[in-house]
């Protein structure tokens, strides 16, 4: 294990902590040491995220030296990020701390709550109730008790696993909301000072044009601190200059995916954010193909990435690729040559990797050193890049490299490789090249080129930033401005690419698009609305925290969403025959029901009621209990929206004692007819109606995997998955007014924020939603063939049974 400082140094940089940070641990040998053991522990191929690295080194400060058995257990935990606020990390200590060796992970989990989630609805409904407790404290003492309140909130134990981050902004809210703007009472008497903080109110002026918009996630946060066009630094100055001129001094942003794969939920984040926050400042973003691996590219992933960016409401400025620029960059690449910053390398992987500070034996904190071929002659690196572009060499033969220092604490400035040979063909510049620029070569560079004043990227890429900047200034170029945010993850399924294609390719899930899965396919073939992925993503706001969300709270907001902008209709999965046996067989009353109750917007519909009509098996029992209140021998029941109630007459089975035909009477008296203890929904039988109509699968769809982290699954994810995940019903019956649902879809009332309410294409399967009630949400499933073989997949469950998912 590494124990010079120099060793210990170089293991905290490879795992992401930067050079002022290692020498402030360093000052503690006994955190240090502590720490390096913990690291080892980790196994990291690659940087880690600042969150983790907070944590890890927040657990060496607890352990400091000391032999803790069994402290794998939490180090693994913060790994899988089962750990992701020092409070866990602290509560996992103090329990392996007690237990020793008797800890189990199971333990450690309950102790330092994983698996627990606090939502803000929660928090915000336990803020709301503690000021309502103090309402008469707050008003005396205004402003002041702010800091005491959320202290006082913070220390509530029912909101002990809440994410610390929520608890200000519903603090400020519901504070502003009682009290209203801050005024004269609230005024600091040390007026001298050269800015008083402005009050919160519910806009905030844009960066760019200085109108005042409404709060978003654009305008507060690591998105609303961020700098205005035109003041990211520079080398040379007088580039900026002309980036103004281009840009006229708007926001320029850019959502660069690579297309060799399908998007997941979270690319709706980076989409959201790019996107959206050059719409919020008025400015542009472009769709960039990061195009420079030929080998791993295919046409459906272009395609389909347009798509999704345009199915979440967003319109690229411009679409561009980086094989648009293959020249210009071949160009900068002499040029790096030309200036001494440049190298052709033929050194193997292995060897490269050794030169970077790996030992033999693969792990790392060996001594670094420079390639062989590093001091060149330029005209001698010049012709061989020459030669590597006319196809001279074979793949893995030479690579052309950047000069940088290998003395740097980053191994983002350890000589990165800028060019590889690839004799591969490209969909867009055919055989023209037989070398391809790397990321790190070429996406800086055409950041430059399409004069980016905002390069907004996930954390994984803030250790590039020193590299990205770099390359700019060494190159002589504009030098746009990275900046980090923290990615959005879902816990309880898997977003590798190469894991979804493993479920794929062994016929686990239907395909890329399984409504399973969280791929953004997957999820639009659900039936979730574009609208309640952003107006989630909002809710959550932009830090530079990496963001894991449960899945179930993920559904708790598209209900949100769902619940008030879908029509219901009447659906049953079971259905049983009711025939009425004191009417005529031309029985007929007319029924008026609203698509949703409480709100006229999306209309109403007819539906006649009749002497045969269907219920739900579940509606029925033979015997009454207390807390039973369906229709039962002795018990009648209402029926949405008819007059009057059914009463049991009688009831016919099959040979296996199942009811096949429940007779009942209509209980039509004079006057004010009684009111049930309960309605159930029916469906008419009506050939005049074309009633019910059949649907041939409707497919409920559970989560894909058992646990919360399938890749810890010992046996491989694969053997985590749930076999319930999917149960296809083959009984199911609606309504005919599906039909005038499915003609006029998208059928959705707006959402109060306007940003939200997006304009899906009319009639295709996934627009065509609904509740249904007591059942849950649905969408008509892309295999549906026609109106006569209809399938349907359940979106999410309803409020009240969110608890079977």
């Amino acid at each position: 294990m590494s124990t010079t400082d120099e060793e210990l140094a170089t293991l905290f940089g490879k795992v992401g902590f930067d050079e002022a940070k290692s020498k402030e641990i360093l000052k503690n040998k006994k955190v240090s040491l502590s720490l390096a053991q913990i690291i080892e522990e980790v196994e990291a191929d690659e940087p880690l995220s600042k969150s983790k690295t907070a944590l890890l080194h927040n657990l060496a400060t607890l352990v400091k030296g000391e032999n803790l058995p069994k402290r794998e257990l939490i180090t693994r935990a913060i790994a899988d990020e089962r750990l992701t606020t020092n409070l866990q990390v602290s509560e996992a200590y103090k329990y392996v701390k007690e237990a020793k060796e008797s800890s189990t992970e199971e333990g450690m989990n309950v102790r330092s709550g994983v698996g627990i989630v606090i939502t803000r609805e929660q928090v915000d409904e336990e803020v709301a109730k503690y000021i309502n407790d103090h309402k008469q404290e707050i008003e005396t003492k205004r402003y002041s008790c702010v800091p005491a309140l959320l202290g006082n909130i913070k220390a509530l134990p029912q909101l002990k696993w809440a994410s610390p981050a929520l608890f200000k902004p519903i603090i400020d809210e519901q504070v502003l909301k009682l009290l209203g703007p801050k005024d004269e009472r609230d005024v600091v008497k040390k007026e001298k000072k050269k800015k008083a903080k402005q009050p919160e109110t519910a806009t905030k002026q844009s960066a760019v044009t200085g109108d005042v918009k409404q709060r978003s996630m654009f305008s507060e946060g690591f998105l609303g601190d961020l700098h205005k066009p035109g003041e990211n630094p520079q080398m040379w100055p007088e580039l900026m200059k002309e980036h103004l001129k281009v840009t006229g001094g708007r926001v320029f942003t850019r959502f660069p995916p690579e297309p060799n794969g399908y998007l997941h939920i979270g690319h709706s984040k980076a989409i959201m954010v790019n996107f959206g926050y050059a719409k919020y400042h008025d400015g542009v973003c472009y769709l960039r193909y990061d195009d420079t691996n030929p080998e791993a590219e295919e046409e459906k992933y272009f395609v389909s990435i347009k798509t999704m960016v345009e199915w979440l409401g967003f319109k690229p400025w411009k679409i561009t690729y980086s094989s648009d620029y293959f020249d210009q960059l071949y160009e900068l690449g002499e040029k790096l040559i030309q200036v001494g910053k440049g190298y052709v390398c033929h050194c193997t992987a292995q060897e490269v990797k050794l030169q970077r500070g790996m030992k033999e034996d693969g792990t790392p904190g060996g001594k670094r050193f420079a390639c062989p071929h590093r001091e060149r002659p330029v005209e001698e690196s010049l012709q061989e890049f020459r030669n590597m572009r006319d196809g001279k060499y074979q793949s893995g033969e030479a690579t052309l490299r950047m000069k940088q220092d290998l003395e740097s604490p980053s191994p983002q400035m350890w000589d990165l490789v800028a060019y590889r040979v690839l004799n591969a063909p490209h969909h867009r510049t055919g055989d023209k090249w037989k070398i391809y620029p790397t990321y790190d070569f070429t996406h800086c560079l055409v950041d430059s080129f399409e004069n980016i004043s905002h390069s907004l990227c996930t954390t994984e890429f803030q250790l590039s930033r020193e590299s990205y900047e770099w390359l700019c200034d060494v190159l002589h170029v504009y030098r746009p401005a990275q900046r980090e945010y923290g990615r959005l993850n879902i816990t309880g399924t898997i977003l590798s690419k190469r894991k979804i294609a493993k479920l794929v390719n062994e016929g686990i899930v239907r395909g890329w698009d399984d409504p399973r899965l969280f791929t953004l396919e997957g999820i639009k073939r659900r039936g979730v609305p574009p609208g309640a992925i952003l107006s989630f993503i909002n809710t959550l706001g932009v830090t530079t925290s990496t963001t894991n969300i449960q899945a179930t709270r993920f559904e708790s907001a598209v209900r949100s969403y769902l619940d008030v902008t879908t029509p219901r209709l009447m659906m049953i999965l079971d259905p049983v025959l009711c025939v009425i046996d004191n009417v005529d067989d031309t029985f007929e009353e007319k029924i008026t029901i609203p698509y949703k109750p409480g709100d006229a917007k999306l209309g109403d519909r007819s539906l006649t009621f009749t002497k045969e009509f269907y219920i739900d098996r579940s509606d029925y029992r033979d015997e009454t209990s207390k807390d039973y209140f369906r229709l039962a021998p002795g018990q009648p029941v209402g029926l949405m929206k008819v007059p009057f109630t059914v009463s049991v007459s009688s009831v016919e089975r099959d040979d296996h004692g199942k009811v096949t035909t429940i007779h009942v009477n209509y209980d039509k008296v004079e006057g004010k007819p009684k009111k049930p203890k309960t309605y159930i929904q029916w469906i008419p039988k009506s050939t005049k109606q074309n009633s019910p109509v059949h649907i041939k699968e409707t497919r409920i769809h559970n989560v894909l995997f058992n646990s919360e982290n399938p890749s810890s699954h010992p046996d491989g994810f694969t053997s985590d998955i749930n076999k319930d995940s999917e149960e296809v019903i083959t009984t199911a019956i609606i309504e005919p007014a599906f039909f005038d649902i499915k003609s006029r879809s998208p059928l959705n009332l707006p959402t109060v924020n306007e940003e939200f309410n997006i304009k899906e294409q009319p009639n295709t399967p996934e627009s065509i939603r609904y509740q249904a009630l007591r059942v849950g949400y649905f969408c008509v499933d892309k295999d549906t063939n026609g109106d006569q073989e209809i399938i349907l997949n359940r979106i999410v469950t309803l409020k009240e049974d969110s608890s079977k998912d």
